[in-house]
């Protein structure tokens, strides 16, 4: 269940986006669970969480390395606006 290691970077986008919907889907069903009756180890629910962070993030490194420099530069733009406007 959420014991498991994930090797996100081995794996391909489309096995990316199925595995998150599995994992979101196996979070909620666990979240209904522990609200109704309890989960013997709640512990579970912050490694599932931790395990859909991690497919997240290697979806959004992805997509950040197949951008193009344009993109890039204007994202960097962007952030460097937003720190100067806090």
């Amino acid at each position: 269940m959420a014991k498991e290691n994930l090797d996100v970077a081995n794996m391909t986008d489309a096995d990316l986006q199925a595995q998150l919907s599995g994992l979101e889907q196996e979070y909620q069903q666990m979240k209904f669970d522990h609200t109704v009756k309890g989960l013997g180890n709640p512990m579970e629910l912050r490694e599932m969480r931790r395990n859909i962070a991690r497919i997240l993030t290697e979806g959004r490194k992805r997509e950040l390395a197949a951008s193009s420099p344009e993109a890039l530069e204007t994202r960097s733009k962007l952030r460097a606006r937003r720190r100067r406007q806090k």
